[in-house]
């Protein structure tokens, strides 16, 4: 966890091993988090540290209860105890309140002082089952993020939530639905089920810490920008591929790149290559807003956040672009290197002679076949894209994993060939930006032009549901978006003799494709144009803590947009893009076209509604004309 004491274990067992590898600049940075401290967007919690948790099954015996089997053990598995539970010791009965999360489920029960068994996440029953009901505890058997294995296997345990600001001062314990069933068994069957649990932890005000060291940029000029490499390191164990796997993953690329470098077998980069290890999503909105300089001096980002899951997981590789608020040629770099081991992978596995099939030893043999190009949410990199600090990013992540946040999230199912896949993904693509310039601009623009094409496909088909308007309306963002991408090149090359040229090779594709057209509002008030406020980075949704949600009052009915669900998009996808796009140039209108070209069409009344609330809290502003 973040801040707890094993997750500072972690930072010095790291920072060890950089040493080791002769990396530079090595330093921890130290942030305060004391539960009240802002950092633009974002209120860190405390560290939670746990002494002792165990929850036990009584027998009656002689007119006694006595302990009969110990049922969770923090020591053993640490995902027995949600996070942020409180000390606390009760021995009392069970009450079954299904979901608990509605009126409904507490009718006709009895739960005060006793210990509550529910189906949901503890922080989603707590106000009602222990606030408001006076339970003792919480037993949950919530199941894992919903995939296609969804609630299958009997025996996992899902990594269970308090939520930090609520205060809620109880303790819940989260058991499989192996367990869970049997307890329903004895309670259908009118026995009676008696706990005893017992918490002891802590919660207290520390420093974060941030791990960081550099592989040191050549040019006395280019190496004050920097790539930079981030994974998470804040999770309870066993946590083998959330996230230890992206830990390590970039760990190791650190490590070959610096050795090649020492060993003069790789020539030295041009631009600075960094690697940080922090807590997910919080840690770097904390960084960025708490030393500006990282924010400035990082021109690309390459996250790593479960890259190492092999076949018993399900997992689905997957090299993800950035959001369309944030065009960019990178994603081209990262998905041509994904397409190669796409490729190669395939060959390697048929028996078809392949010079690079990117396996391990110890690792399995079978094809990458990862998804290329999609846009998706989920951990740090969406802080980099986010529109406060527009740092393009590529995204290598393995979703659905049947195991995520789980016990059995075990460094058994991780695979090294598919480790060995995401670091040379990484590795390549941070060393090809690392020494990009203007010498490298023919090659990329060809093959920006080969990836168009296919994008012009994607888009057609994904479009191919949307009525006539809907579609020339995703036609017209869809070459916006080229055009900028190809523009984003202008910061690190002169690009004013491919300009010409890929311009024209846009314009044969729109006389066949069709160049599209925006839909046009009519009403004055979707004209409106707003403003971020000036100080005030990052989304609003973090790990731990909702801005929004703070700050918006909660007697208002929730903006409709946060549960809008699309072909392609969902409420958060679409609560994160609409802030991106306020830039002081985008109206209403403007804002609904591309949400509507990048997820699906949504109307414009509900957009409105979301950009009003956001400006009631202060987050943007009407812009001056």
């Amino acid at each position: 966890m973040r801040g707890s004491d094993d997750y500072v274990k972690a930072i010095a067992f790291l920072t060890t091993k950089l040493k080791d590898y002769n990396l530079e600049s090595i330093e921890v940075i130290k942030i305060l988090a004391d539960g009240k401290t802002l950092y633009g967007t974002h209120k860190t919690r405390p560290a939670w540290n746990v002494e002792f948790a165990e929850l036990w099954e009584l027998k009656e015996q002689n007119n006694h209860w006595i302990r009969h089997s110990k049922i969770a053990d923090y020591e053993s598995i640490p995902m027995v105890l949600a996070q942020d539970s409180k000390t606390g010791e009760v021995s009392a009965n069970l009450v079954d309140i299904g979901k608990g999360t509605s009126e409904g489920d507490y009718a006709n029960k009895d739960i005060k002082g006793k210990l509550v068994l529910t189906s949901s996440q503890p922080g989603s029953v707590a106000s009602l089952a222990i606030t408001k009901y006076k339970a003792a505890g919480i037993i949950s058997y919530a199941q894992n993020q919903p995939s296609a294995w969804h609630g299958e296997d009997e025996n996992l345990i899902r990594w269970g939530h308090f939520d930090y600001f609520a205060d809620i001062q109880s303790f819940a314990f989260m058991v499989s639905l192996k367990q869970a069933r049997a307890f329903k068994s004895k309670l259908s069957n009118g026995e009676t089920v008696r706990l005893n649990a017992k918490v002891i932890s802590e919660t207290k005000p520390t420093d974060w810490e941030l791990l960081t060291a550099v592989i040191k940029g050549s040019d006395p000029d280019l190496s004050k920008e920097e790539i930079l490499f981030t994974c998470h390191l804040d999770h309870p164990r066993p946590g083998a591929n959330d996230n230890a796997s992206g830990c390590v993953a970039i760990l190791e690329v650190a490590r070959t790149l610096k050795k090649l470098i020492d060993e003069g077998k790789l020539d030295r980069p041009k631009r600075t290559i960094r690697f940080l290890w922090s807590p997910e999503i919080e840690g770097t909105k904390i960084l960025l807003n708490y030393k500006p300089e990282y924010a400035e001096k990082t021109k690309f980002n390459i996250h790593m956040d479960m890259v190492g899951g092999g076949l018993e997981t399900k997992g689905v590789y997957q090299v993800s672009r950035g959001p369309m608020s944030l065009p960019s040629f990178i994603n081209d770099v990262g998905e041509s290197f994904g397409e190669f081991l796409n490729q190669s992978s395939i060959a390697y596995a048929s028996g078809t002679a392949t010079k690079f099939p990117v396996v391990s030893k110890e690792g399995g043999k079978e094809p990458l076949q990862a998804i290329i190009g999609n846009f998706r949410m989920g951990s740090d990199f969406e802080v980099f894209t986010e529109g406060s600090f527009m740092i393009p990013s590529i995204y290598l992540h393995q979703y659905p994993d049947r195991y995520i946040h789980t016990n059995y999230d075990s460094p058994s199912n991780i695979d090294p060939t598919v480790l060995k896949r995401s670091g040379f993904i990484g590795a390549a693509s941070a060393y090809y930006l690392a020494n990009f310039t203007t010498k490298d601009l023919a090659p990329l623009s060809n093959l920006m032009k080969q990836r168009v094409l296919q994008r012009a496909y994607a888009m057609l088909n994904f479009s191919y549901a949307f009525n006539a308007e809907e579609r020339e309306n995703a036609k017209y963002y869809f070459w916006q978006q080229e055009v900028q991408a190809f523009n984003s090149i202008k910061p690190f090359a002169d690009v004013s003799e491919q300009t010409k040229d890929y311009k024209a090779y846009l314009e044969s594709l729109q006389s066949t494709i069709g160049p599209g057209k925006p839909l046009v509002s009519l009403d004055e008030k979707n004209l409106i144009v707003y403003s971020r406020e000036e100080g005030l980075k990052g989304g609003m949704l973090s790990f731990g803590y909702d801005y929004f949600r703070d700050h918006y009052p909660a007697n208002k009915p929730q903006p409709k947009l946060l549960n809008f669900n699309a072909l392609r998009g969902n409420g958060a996808e679409y609560g994160y893009e609409t802030l991106n796009l306020v830039n002081s140039k985008h109206s209403i209108s403007d804002i609904r076209n591309i949400l509507s070209a990048q997820f699906g069409p949504i109307p414009i009344a509900i957009v409105s509604e979301y950009l009003e609330a956001l400006e009631s809290i202060k987050v943007i502003t009407v812009a001056d004309n």
